[in-house]
């Protein structure tokens, strides 16, 4: 990444210089399977006589003209500028390049669909990659309005921010689509998508009355998969809750819906023309979990074609204005607008839990980050920027009132649309419909990081009244800010049937290190008492004795389930912050796991679950550890409802915990369809679950492994493949996989993220140890030439986490020590894996108490 990184002082520089008006950019796609033809022209004011540069990463510059001068290409453009030099009060810049196609999900990626040789083309221009396909001044405050012209296959559909023009034929076979000009938004918001995507149309009427086109397209091999009447049917929801929420009309001419190939990320918000994963069309069963993630996507990219698209942030440290409220507004829109009712217990399990996470790492940050520049922004898409954001917000609408709090962001987007803002601008509005004072609520919350732990503090008399109820408040020695909260407490009881039910719930602001609570004085004590009851706080939270004994006891009985998915917060942050052991942790998710029916509930405890045996647990007991989970998931799936989601999920995490022969046995029988489990398809998916499990078992060879693929040749077939290969337990393949990561650089993102993950299989922890020398070794030869993406897939995937051991702790410490000069962004990513290893060696400390 060397020449193609830009400061947040440089990119002030050039805003105080420059002003943009628009950019025509013509995009020649006819150029063969490397390189495409662009040709951008750019308008734009500027201070007369200034300097500046401009934004381009290209494989050849042709030509450069600036009002009318030939500047040459070998002179001004080096890295990833073209240097612009004696600029006048008005200009025009055209540039001619080639610039290449990549496959790595950044730029405009090329794909080729291995079932019918089909090409599919999409960009992804968050963070800094417009710049990969047209020259640009890269940075969100220097917005204009975009033409874009493309010539393309006559066959192809082709997509922009704007609506689809007639195509005019150009002759052999070509056509070229003019659109009409963008409204003036940020060049990471634009987008291009060609191919000869399948697509079907809708439409839904605006709240001022304009007609919106609505389409909704993927690739033909996939077609068959995709609901799109079901898309659609969200999006309508959606639209109509954000219409009459934010008070503002959707604001661009239609609304595109586009599900592509070997995606890095869930979505993106691209003005008009959103991009998803194709992991969303589902081709195979999947758990209801994953059926609500994509109702929760829809409507959080939805949110921001607002919150982002119509205003946008200056500059990357207010990013959270963009993913926060984009996180918090599709979660209370799912919840209100749609059948997932239970979307806020969602949020609770995966939202939260990532947060809470992220924020005890050495490289949390406040939710308002100190972004230095682009490669810091890279690794700030994190549980802070997404997900404590989120619930910062939840918190902050519950304490100034949820009427006051959208009337204060409809009256910010009236404001402020079409523009940039800061932090401030959003608060400024909140406070004027509030009538709070956000300043110290701010700078306790959105300037600090950290997370905050809560207790109870309980006296009662004879008779089992309370005689003093208190909240206490702490805070870790490195982030020590004692903040305000809003906040439910909520007492639960045993009913005759055996249900644990709320009898009594209030709702408070704590501030403080001790906040008392009068009001609960003479109440008798219940069985359990809940602090955060509803989830509006963000904080963990710690039951007092008798609370914890009644949830351990009593967990599957608790009927409200975001009641429940509360405790199995808390009794997962007692595990990992070594207050209580692995070992009980796993006793309590086998006994209580099996009631559970909240999907996201069950996918999330079962993934830790798996952490604690693998990593938290002692090692002289983990192999029984191991074993016993295996043995208990396996129970779990056969005593399951036939067809459940449960039963999936039971299924699946058993074949990943696969621990025996006796275990690996049970894997194959199952897929060879011996052992039957009534209501469940080894469908396609499934299939190659179990043959990952397999190959990590040693039950398979690469053989198998190939004809496999040859059954299922499609791209997912293929990232299978790459994880079940990775995941096979000899030194050998290993290294063939090693190999294909590190020593050749072909590989397509999907394939890397897949690979990577077969690699660190924890059944397979016995030859990693192998590659402890050799991660290290690849560290900053993999910074310095790859993609940020690539780097970060193999950086975090590649790490041998499953060791959790001394020697993979201080190989860490040592390379971090003797790498003190190595770019932030990278170190940050080395810190965050040692502070994983850290955290379970403490936690095996307690375990084998």
């Amino acid at each position: 990444m060397p020449g193609e990184n830009l400061t947040r002082i440089e990119a002030q520089e050039r805003r105080a210089i420059v002003d943009t008006h628009g950019y025509d950019v013509r995009l020649d796609l006819l150029r063969g399977d490397e390189v495409f033809g662009s040709v951008t022209t750019v308008r734009f004011a500027a201070t007369e006589g200034a300097s500046t540069f401009i934004d381009l990463i290209a494989r050849t510059v042709n030509s450069v003209t600036l009002n009318g001068r030939v500047l040459d290409p070998a002179e001004v453009f080096a890295d990833s500028r073209i240097a612009l030099e004696e600029l006048a009060a008005e200009n025009e810049l055209v540039v001619d390049a080639d610039c290449e196609y990549t496959n790595t999900g950044e730029g405009l990626h090329r794909f080729v669909d291995p079932v019918d040789g089909e090409v599919y083309l999409y960009s992804q221009f968050e963070v800094p990659d417009s710049r990969r396909v047209f020259t640009v001044f890269e940075q969100p405050d220097l917005k204009a309005e975009f033409t874009f012209t493309v010539t393309a296959p006559a066959a192809w559909k082709v997509v922009s921010n704007s609506p689809t023009p007639e195509p005019v034929e150009v002759g052999d076979g070509a056509a070229e689509w003019r659109f009409p000009a963008t409204p003036r938004i940020s060049s990471y918001i634009t987008a291009l998508i060609a191919g000869p995507y399948e697509s079907t149309f809708s439409e839904l009427t605006s709240a001022d009355g304009r007609v919106i086109p609505l389409g909704v397209y993927a690739r033909k091999s996939l077609w068959q998969y995709l609901d799109a009447d079901y898309v659609f049917d969200k999006t309508r929801q959606g639209f109509a809750y954000f219409e009459e929420k934010f008070g503002f009309p959707y604001p661009f001419a239609k609304y595109d819906q586009l599900f592509v190939p070997e995606f890095n990320a869930g979505a993106m918000e691209n003005a008009g023309a959103v991009t998803f994963t194709e992991t969303y069309v589902f081709r195979s069963k999947v758990t209801d979990a994953v059926k609500e993630r994509r109702v929760v996507t829809i409507l959080h990219e939805l949110a921001h074609m607002w919150f982002g698209d119509l205003v946008t942030m200056k500059w990357w440290n207010d990013l959270w204005l963009n993913e926060s409220f984009a996180e918090w507004a599709s979660t209370i829109a799912t919840a209100e607008a749609t059948e997932w009712e239970a979307a806020w217990t969602t949020f609770n399990a995966m939202e939260k839990t990532w947060a809470y996470r992220q924020d005890q790492l050495p490289s949390t940050h406040p939710v308002v980050a100190e972004i230095n520049d682009l490669e810091d922004v890279q690794v700030n898409f994190d549980g802070i920027t997404y997900a404590k954001g989120g619930s910062v917000l939840k918190q902050l609408a519950a304490w100034v009132g949820i009427e006051q709090f959208f009337a204060g962001v409809a009256a910010y987007f009236q404001k402020h649309q079409w523009s940039n803002t800061e932090v401030g601008d959003l608060l400024a509005e909140l406070e004027t419909t509030s009538g709070r004072d956000l300043g110290d609520w701010a700078k306790k919350w959105l300037e600090t990081a950290g997370v905050n732990t809560l207790s109870p503090l309980i006296e009662q008399d004879d008779h089992g009244s309370l005689t003093r109820f208190a909240i206490v408040q702490t805070a870790p020695s490195d982030y020590p800010t004692i903040r305000p909260h809003r906040l439910g407490v909520g007492f639960y009881s045993l009913d005759k049937s055996g249900r644990l039910e709320r009898v009594h719930r209030i709702e408070l602001d704590v501030d403080g290190d001790r906040t008392e609570v009068p009001q609960l004085r003479g109440i008798r004590r219940p069985d359990l008492i809940l602090l955060n009851d509803d989830d509006l706080a963000y904080a963990k939270i710690r039951l007092d004795e008798r609370s914890l004994a009644t949830a351990i006891a009593h967990l599957k009985d608790i009927a409200d389930p975001l009641a429940r998915s509360l405790v199995w917060g808390a009794a997962w942050d007692q595990t990992r912050d070594a207050e209580a052991s692995a070992t009980d942790y796993i006793d309590l998710v086998l006994r209580n796991i099996g009631s559970e029916t909240e999907s996201t509930t069950v996918r999330t405890t079962l993934a830790q679950l798996q952490l604690a045996a693998n990593s938290y647990v002692a090692p002289a007991t983990r192999a029984a550890a191991r074993e016993r989970v295996a043995d208990g998931l396996w129970e779990l799936a056969q005593g399951a409802e036939a067809g459940s989601d449960s039963q999936l999920q039971f299924v699946t995490a058993f074949a990943s915990a696969a621990a025996t022969p006796a275990h690996v046995e049970t894997v194959r029988a199952l897929r060879d369809g011996e052992t039957v489990l009534d209501g469940l398809e080894i469908d396609t998916d499934l299939s190659w679950q179990l043959l990952v499990a397999l190959a990590a078992g040693g039950a398979v060879t690469a053989a198998d492994i190939d004809a496999a693929r040859e059954a299922d040749n499609t791209a997912k077939g293929g990232e299978f493949a790459a994880q079940a290969k990775a995941a096979l337990p000899t030194h050998e393949a290993k290294q063939e996989a090693w190999s294909s990561l590190i020593d050749r650089s072909d590989a397509p993102n999907t394939i890397v993220r897949s690979a990577a993950l077969g690699f660190t299989h924890p059944a397979t922890v016995g030859v990693l140890a192998d590659f402890v020398g050799p991660y290290f070794d690849m560290l900053l030869p993999v910074w310095e030439s790859r993609s940020y993406q690539i780097a970060q897939y193999l950086i975090v995937g590649l790490y041998p986490a499953a060791l959790a051991n001394t020697q993979l702790r201080d190989a860490t410490r040592a390379w971090l020590s003797a790498h003190k000069d190595a770019a932030p962004a990278l170190r940050r990513l080395v810190s965050e894996n040692l502070a994983g290893v850290e955290r379970a060696l403490a936690v095996q400390e307690r375990d084998a108490q």
